[in-house]
């Protein structure tokens, strides 16, 4: 449905217009009109559904046509205060042509620029739980004109601890408002909170993604562990990658990666859940302005990230759970435009590809033909497979040591990138048949280093020590 047939007003309209977007979002055309009637939602919807513009379109437009006031009638909550400043962005975005004014509060930060905000007068305030609750404590901040409730991703809220920090915040505001709840899931606490919270609401429920935008160029390519940042390496210097934001799945790996980048002379910045909110967002920023080319990020730490002109996501580690899938290269491709996603997958990875090519209903594409072909088939058992496994970059090396050439990192074996459509004849591409007798010849020579190599698993430099 067209923006222009859910009763939204036209500064709002030529807002939206703006930012790109003519068509709603199915979350957006189920809430906004019930919202623009003041009726409580309860909303339960992923990240990426559109339901930033689902609550803030609305609370605009009944803040605006209710006429301007002297205190604070709006207040979002939500977890991190990366989500925070994408809120406030985009709350301005569609404010543009409004006398709506809105500010952000989150920690790690000074407070004085947020105490100048809030005294010079604001509509509607976004803010993280542990800042806000120290503002309310000095009697900086007063909630008791809140028209306007909005509860976003609270079973984040839940997870990250600050469930009772809200319930604080709650009870700072008036009894009698709007609530517009938002959450992915419905754990027993956000159920009691929800009965709670809401008075008769209208439920909106968004099916879990489960398409691919067409736009968006999908791309598989099977590699050894120890060969991947080696194969990022030579699509990032060998293809036009504008920008691209690199998931992996733990913390541990977003730092080797971003390490490994930046020794090879790639600007790329790092974000994860250990790294502190002001270096988070540094990075978050120097990315959107194009200051670092690479962004790696878990995806605990990219949720709620929306980058505009993005060219490439790239799944360093496929990610366990098929809807991250589609989460994630949903971040490409935007608006009309094309993205390509890149994943890699290693032997103990396959299961989730499988996962995933279910859940969208096709096959990823699959590239054989390159630099690194997969040479380790055999999975990891699952007793080891958070030891780490045995994907010596060595391992290459004796495979094809009389047709490859030596990288000048850690001595690895790859074959030139201008000749990765040849496939090497002492190696064996996943998913590619080969005569029996030939891979007999491979096993037994490898089996044996494979097996004193794996006696060391857990001292392996690949180890992956959780998320």
């Amino acid at each position: 449905m067209k923006f222009n047939k859910l009763d939204i007003i036209e500064p709002l309209l030529r807002a939206v217009k703006e930012q790109g977007y003519e068509d709603a979002t199915p979350i957006q055309e189920k809430a906004i009109p019930q919202a623009l009637q003041g009726k409580d939602i309860l909303g339960c919807a992923q990240t990426g559904t559109g339901k930033t513009a689902a609550f803030s379109i609305p609370t605009i437009q009944q803040l605006y046509q209710a006429g301007k006031r002297d205190y604070i009638r709006a207040l979002i909550l939500t977890p991190t205060r990366e989500l925070a400043i994408q809120i406030q962005e985009n709350m301005c975005a569609y404010a543009k042509y409004t006398e709506i004014k809105s500010a952000v509060i989150f920690g790690g930060v000074s407070q004085k620029p947020q105490e100048r905000a809030i005294q010079n007068g604001v509509d509607i305030v976004i803010a993280t739980p542990g800042r806000l609750n120290d503002l309310i404590k000095q009697s900086i901040i007063d909630l008791s004109h809140i028209e306007i409730f909005i509860l976003d991703e609270a079973d984040r809220m839940l997870d990250m601890g600050f469930l009772n920090d809200v319930k604080k915040i709650i009870a700072q505001i008036p009894v009698k408002k709007q609530t517009l709840f938002f959450s992915a899931t419905m754990p027993k606490e956000i159920r009691t909170l929800v009965h709670t919270l809401l008075v008769d609401p209208v439920s909106v429920e968004v099916t879990p993604v489960s398409s691919t935008a067409k736009q968006i160029d999908q791309t598989l390519y099977y590699v050894d562990k120890a060969n991947k940042k080696h194969l990022l390496l030579d699509i990032l210097e060998h293809n036009d990658v504008q920008n691209a934001l690199i998931f992996t799945r733990t913390k541990h790996n977003a730092n080797r990666l971003g390490k490994f980048l930046i020794n090879h002379n790639i600007k790329a910045g790092v974000i994860h859940g250990n790294k502190s909110q002001n270096a988070r967002q540094i990075a978050l920023t120097q990315f959107k302005e194009g200051k670092i080319r690479i962004l790696v990020a878990t995806d605990i730490a990219a949720r709620g990230i929306d980058v505009s002109e993005l060219s490439h996501v790239f799944n360093y580690d496929m990610p366990n759970e098929a809807e991250a899938y589609v989460h994630r290269i949903g971040r490409t491709g935007r608006a009309g435009k094309t993205g390509t996603s890149i994943s890699f997958s290693d032997i103990d990875e396959i299961d989730y590809v499988k996962s995933i090519q279910k859940l969208i209903d096709c096959d990823i594409p699959v590239n054989r033909e390159h630099a690194y072909p997969m040479l380790v088939t055999t999975p990891t058992p699952k007793k080891k497979q958070g030891q780490g496994r045995n994907t010596s970059p060595k391992q290459g090396k004796q495979s094809n040591k009389s047709k490859n050439s030596k990288s000048s990192d850690t001595g690895v074996t790859k074959k030139s990138y201008n000749n990765n459509k040849q496939t090497p004849s002492k190696s064996k591409q996943f998913g590619k048949d080969t005569k029996a007798n030939d891979s007999k010849k491979r096993d037994s020579s490898s089996h044996a280093y494979q097996d004193k190599k794996r006696n060391s698993a857990s001292s392996s430099i690949y180890a992956m020590r959780g998320k």
